[in-house]
């Protein structure tokens, strides 16, 4: 059984590989979006630090100065696998302990407006990653969702705080399985948030994450709740790049 896989009692086959002298930086900035990667490469004074290679190419790791700080920025990919492989791989680029990942999610509540910041507080772990790195549980803690708000908080930055569903299959979200996660407080829907907190939990890392409510769940039929090619208040908003830019700041000098 998957529920049965962590495994803390003997030593991992591949590990991933770290740099004792690799760029310290103040934290690493993880993005979802191919556009508001190219926004943030013509808008800010990136210099690129490194490459990390897949079978589907290179994945460029950038760094940024800014307000006194370094910080690490990348594209990931898509689902707790690949997302999560990629943070250990940075351990062979970068040293840093503080990852912030922002990106768009499902919402489960029609009351959420379209583009609004939603924190997850839990996340249900209906996904295969986080049982590698974490005893099976129902549920993992996101430990600096109260971090997070504080950030949004002195901001002024409207969010709302909630459970949240992660799941490796989003064309496997049946109406009976929205409406059980829905009755037990998930506010969202999304594919990396257990994964990430099991593995950040695992090697000792902290995660500051949050996401933009995205298309709907909560109506008589899905609705993307945009058009085509727009990108205010969607996953591809770079407005919420430069959140998660002050997020890095405010977390890196506490």
């Amino acid at each position: 059984m998957i529920t049965d896989t962590f495994d803390n009692t003997s030593p991992a086959i591949i590990n991933p590989a770290v740099n004792p002298d690799a760029l310290v930086v103040d934290a690493c900035i993880l993005t979802f979006s191919y556009q508001i990667e190219q926004s943030v490469l013509q808008n800010y004074p990136c210099e690129k630090i490194g490459e990390m290679w897949f079978a589907t190419g290179p994945t460029p790791v950038y760094k940024i100065p800014y307000q006194g700080k370094t910080f690490a920025f990348y594209k990931t990919y898509v689902g707790a696998p690949a997302c999560v492989g990629t943070v250990e791989d940075t351990f062979a680029l970068i040293r840093t302990n503080r990852y912030i990942v922002f990106g768009g999610a499902g919402c489960l509540n029609r009351e959420i407006a379209h583009g609004k910041v939603m924190i997850p507080t839990q996340a249900y772990r209906d996904e295969g990653m986080s049982y590698h790195y974490a005893p099976a549980s129902d549920y993992i803690a996101v430990k600096n969702a109260d971090t997070v708000a504080a950030f949004m908080e002195k901001n002024g930055i409207p969010f709302i705080k909630g459970k949240t569903w992660t799941t490796d299959a989003f064309y496997r979200e049946t109406v009976h399985n929205f409406e059980k996660h829905r009755a037990d407080g998930c506010i969202s829907v999304e594919m990396e948030c257990a994964g990430l907190q099991a593995m950040c939990d695992f090697r000792g890392l902290q995660l500051y994450t949050f996401f933009t409510s995205g298309d709907l769940l909560d109506a008589p039929e899905w609705d993307t709740r945009c058009k085509a090619g727009e990108t205010a208040g969607t996953q591809h908003d770079a407005g919420h790049f430069r959140i998660a830019l002050e997020l890095a700041r405010y977390v890196a000098g506490r």
